[in-house]
Formats: structure tokens, sequence, C-alpha cells
């Protein structure tokens, strides 16, 4: 209903972007869904389904979604991939060029996909994933699996200069850990002798040829003209030839394809030369084939129906037709979508690289970062993280997000899926002099308050306890709600309330514990609040996280003159080394999810592994309203 007011206002706006601030606004109304706002109305008998308001093609499609995170993200692509083609009707989609021989080709690729979509993931193996990569991952892995259909995952590897094993083991790790499983795990070097083989008969077909001169002088737009575009074929078929054996020195000569680009790039570069092993072939090549010529013809070879890539890869779409159809190869349909931007981040690779060297952050896990990996760390669940992406959608429009929305999907998730503990990140000891029992009462708690059914675990209590020192003010304040000389609180779960007997200070006169007494709640005036507490506690780090940049534009000059470097957040990090926490989680695990009452979620760090205690990233506060402290 909202939305609707809003489009009829906001004619000329951005649906999406309407849709996203709305989202934002009623988050900061009204805070993250409860159980009860997500649970679904039941429909009227006779009612009818939305099915009937929609194409039959998208009902199609989201009938075919088995889960409810795929579901999720469909219902985003209506605007944008209801239009896309079927497979085998490459043809109908606008721009796409049709030839004699495409008819046979489509024939032949129908057949060998049985009828079905095939994408694909194809990142370059040179960097770790981040946010924007998710969604890629979503959307492909998404839309094949609405479809009935397969994704492969294909490691782009044509650059052995930047090639490492981990960042091959990471990218297949986080696809995985996203949810998602590759039907096959390819590479393009794969591909390197069939692709050499194209780009012979690229040069047989006088469509391309060996230049000479300098990749400084063929840069930009307004190059000056080859002098060698028009050489005779045979020379370049010979010249190819030392190129591969290796008798022409690095940067001597490429190989170029007798093409305009859209975006007015004369002759592209199709093959290189460089001296360096690669990690898969070794050195069995010393040419290495330019994604421009690698990206189309590795997906003809796998007979990827729906080429889907990011807005900036438009201007290589008439490269990509020209390419297949110069070499009368199958030709799949590539489509594009906005990437997504997130405010108050950097994700370059050569700018994350950069933080890491100046010591700002760890590594490229740094839960301050906005790489998959640090996400993981920082304990976002990879479904809250689907969920993000299905809420953003996928539309033509390149979209920037505030971290909040993200956030919002993580508390929605973990509302749900982190069990309850109590911890104390300050404490200040508490003596119960009148304690009913000569020694420690278990108390058992839910994990889940609002839902019990879902377990409990064992909290001790006893007569010495530990509080948050900002849960005690020696001189009452206005609107202070929790424990006073005068005023007294109760201790959650415990079913207890706790009155100030008396104080003790050290020589300096700081406040170093205090005695009270303590009366079962259904005995004593009902308290004004309830505090957290915790009895013989395990002591572990805290790590809370703060934003890393100051703006929302690290990265631009006008807003952040002096670079990057220097919107750095001095305080987005605070280590926390004596916490409390109630007993019941000494024996977490790496990864593991906790709600802290009143404080937050956490996650277990990795750190803790090699580490004599626990160790908690604070992956967001809760979501609650001003007046919580109280």
């Amino acid at each position: 209903m909202l939305m609707g007011k809003a489009r009829g206002k906001l004619k000329w706006a951005d649906g999406k972007a309407i849709k996203n601030e709305i989202d934002m606004q009623i988050l900061d109304l009204l805070g993250p869904k409860t159980d009860a706002d997500k649970e679904k109305p039941v429909k009227a008998k006779g009612a009818k389904t939305g099915k009937d308001n929609v194409p039959k093609k998208l009902a199609n499609m989201v009938n075919a979604v088995q889960d409810e995170e795929t579901r999720s993200l469909m219902e985003q692509l209506r605007g944008h991939a209801v239009n896309f083609h079927k497979t085998g009707e490459n043809y109908k989609t606008e721009g796409y060029v049709v030839t004699p021989m495409t008819m046979e080709l489509l024939k032949e690729h129908v057949k060998a996909v049985e009828g079905k979509v095939w994408t694909r993931f194809p990142p370059e193996p040179n960097g770790i994933l981040h946010i924007g990569h998710a969604k890629a991952i979503n959307f492909n892995f998404g839309y094949a699996r609405a479809n009935g259909g397969v994704c492969y995952l294909r490691y782009d590897d044509t650059n052995p200069e930047k090639e490492e094993e981990k960042y091959f083991t990471g990218i297949r790790e986080m696809v995985e850990w996203l949810g998602y499983k590759p039907w096959k795990i390819t590479h393009s070097s794969d591909y390197f002798h069939e692709l050499h083989a194209l780009a012979v008969e690229l040069i047989k077909r006088d469509q391309a040829y060996v230049c000479h001169q300098k990749l400084e002088e063929i840069r930009g737009h307004n190059p000056p003209p080859s002098p060698w575009r028009n050489r005779p074929i045979q020379e370049s078929l010979r010249l190819f030839e030392d190129m591969r054996k290796g008798k022409i020195a690095e940067g001597e000569a490429t190989v170029r394809m007798k093409h305009i680009m859209e975006d007015g790039k004369v002759d592209p570069v199709a093959y290189r030369i460089k001296f360096t092993p690669h990690h898969r072939t070794g050195d069995e090549w010393c040419i290495y084939p330019t994604y421009d010529f690698t990206h189309c013809l590795c997906d003809s070879l796998e007979n990827i129906t729906h080429s889907l890539c990011t807005k900036e890869f438009q201007a290589r779409r008439s490269s990509y037709y020209w390419l297949c159809n110069a070499l009368d190869v199958y030709c799949p349909v590539q489509w594009e979508y906005g990437r997504l931007n997130l405010y108050y981040t950097v994700v370059s690779k050569r700018k994350i690289v950069k933080l890491i060297t100046e010591g700002i952050v760890r590594d490229w896990d740094d839960p301050r970062l906005f790489t998959l990996t640090a996400l993981r760390r920082r304990g976002f669940p990879p479904e809250a993280i689907n969920n993000f992406c299905a809420k953003v959608g996928v539309t033509m429009a390149q979209v920037t997000i505030d971290p909040t929305l993200l956030e919002s999907c993580v508390r929605d998730e973990l509302n749900v899926t982190a069990p309850r503990a109590m911890a104390v990140m300050e404490p200040l000891k508490v003596t119960i002099t009148n304690f009913p029992s000569d020694k420690a009462i278990d108390i058992d708690v839910p994990d889940f308050p609002a839902e019990p059914s879902k377990g409990s675990h064992k909290v001790k209590f006893a007569k010495t306890l530990y509080i948050e020192k900002t849960d005690f003010k020696e001189n009452m304040e206005k609107g202070y709600r929790r424990l006073t000389p005068d005023q007294p609180v109760g201790l959650r779960h415990a079913g207890y309330v706790i009155k100030l007997e008396s104080m003790v200070k050290d020589k300096k006169g700081e406040l170093t514990e205090l005695k009270v007494t303590c009366q079962k709640a259904d005995q004593a005036e009902k308290p004004k609040a309830f505090i957290h507490w915790v009895s013989e506690p395990v002591s572990c780090e805290i790590r809370l996280y703060e934003r890393l940049f100051k703006h929302k534009h690290p990265e631009d000059p006008e807003e952040v003159p002096g670079g990057f470097l220097t919107d750095c957040n001095k305080d987005s990090l605070t280590v926390i080394p004596g916490a409390l926490l109630d007993a019941s989680v000494k024996s977490a695990k790496v990864y593991d999810k906790f709600q802290f009452e009143r404080i937050g979620y956490f996650s277990v760090d990795p750190d803790s592994a090699k580490s004599d205690k626990l160790v908690f990233n604070r992956t967001v506060n809760l979501k609650e309203d001003a007046g919580k402290n109280v």
C-alpha cells in the first residue's frame, strides 16, 4: 500500500530506489520484523492467487523455485529477468545478431543443454569475493535453480601474474557458504588449446592480426591506427606461432581483433605475451588470451544460455556477439544488470591491499571490510546475505545501499537462529548477603525466550555475581530505571529482585563491589527493570566494530580530498579483554552465534582456536528503542 502511494506521487522515480528507501524508513520507525510479522496471512477460500496477474513465464519461474531463498530472489527479478529469452530463442533478444549459421547452431545448443537454463559465475582468482559478488552469485545460481537449470563455477584464470591458490580455494568456499553447489567447476585455462585454435582460425579469416604497437600506444579510445592491420594472413600466422614458441619478447607483439567496440575502442587485444608460469598449466604457454577474447568463447564452449554480467560490460556486448559470429560458433545472449555497491566501504582489490599493508586492517577477512570472508568472520549468516541480495533485487540501474539494510537482514535472521546468553562487558562485583542457599543454584534459561519450546541451557546463580557497571548509579537520575541506593532491580531469569545494602570502594574512592539483599520476585514489589548478570562466569575477549570509514563515499575526492586512507575511523575497533560470559557458551565453536541479552549479536572468532579463551566479534547491535538503557 505504501509502495502504491509513493509510486503514484513519484511517477518519475526508480521503483527499486523507492522500495529501498521505504524499507529503511520502516526499519527505522518499527525496528526489525518480529516472528508475528513474518507469519503469512491465511488466504480466504476461493481467493485468486497472484499467478493470474503476472505473465505466464514468470508464474512458471516462480513455481519452479524449490526453496524460500530462491523464491525471494525470483520475486525481485520480475522487472528485468522476466524479459529473458527462453533457451534456444536467443534470436528473439534485442540486439542479438543472426547469421546464416545461427539457427543450426542454436538447434545443436538446445540439444546439448536439453532445453534447460545454463549459467555461470566467472570470477577472476586474484582476490577475495566481496558483497557485490554475493549478488552475482545469487543471480547466476539462483536464476538457474529457479528454472530447473545448472550453473558453472568458472575461474577466469587468464592472468598468471595475479593468481594464487588461496583465491581459488576462497572463492569456492564462499560460493558454497552462500548455499550454492556448482554443477561443474571449470577454468578458462581448461580451454587454452581450444582458444588458441580459435585465434588461429580468426587470423585465417582475416579478422585478426599480429601487431607490434606497445600497449601504452593503444590504450584509450583514440590510439594511432596500427600500421600492421592489413599485413598478410600468412605473416600473422607465422608471427603468432613465433609468439607461442617464445621467439618474441614480452610486450613486442599482440594479436588484435579487427573490430570496433561499442565504447569506441579499436581492435581489442586477443592475445599477449607473458613469460610467467601459469598456476595450472605451468610453463606450457607463454601467450595468454585476454578477457575480451576468452569470455564469450568459454561461454560458447560451455553452452551457456544466459551470460549474466554487470552493467560495465555492456560496452563489450557487441564485441561478444561479433567474435562468436566471426568464428561461426554458438553465440549465447549477454544480459547486463546493475552492480551492487555499499556506502562507507571500499571493495577494490588494490585499495584493500593498501589497507592491509598500511596496517589499518589485519587481512582480507578483517570484520570491518565487506569481503565475504570478512562478513562470515564478523558473524553475518549466509541466509541474511542472500535475503539482502533478494531485497536489493536485480535491475539495470546501479544501486548504492546503506549498510543498515544489510544489518537489518542480519538481525532478522539472527533473531530466530542465535540462542541467547548473558554477558557482562564492564563487570561490577555484587555479593548477595542473604543468598538463599549454601551453594550455587542451577537456573534454566530459555535459548529463545519468546519460544521456550526451542530449548534451554543452565546457568549458575550464586552468592557472587557480576552486573554491568552502567546498571548501577550511586546518584539517582531522572528516568533511570535500574539499580540505585533507593531503587531495586530484577535479575533476568533468576526470579529474584536485589536491593542495595552497601557499597565497597577502594582507596581512590572507586566503586569495587556492591553488597545487596535479594527477595523472590513474586514476593517483592515489581521492579522498574530487569538486568542481565553472570555468576561463576568464563572470561573472554570481545571485539566491538564500528564503520571503517567516516564518509559515505570514501573514494570520492570531493567528499574526501585526502584520499580514502585519511577517512579511516581510528575507533573502528575496540577490544574488551576481560568480558565475562555465562558458562553455557564455554564449548562454543568457531562461527557459533549468540545474542548477548541487552547488548547485541556476537559470533565466535577463528582466533579462539589458538587462544586460551574465547574471542567474540560483535556482529551487529540490537535494534532497540532509543531508551533501551534508560
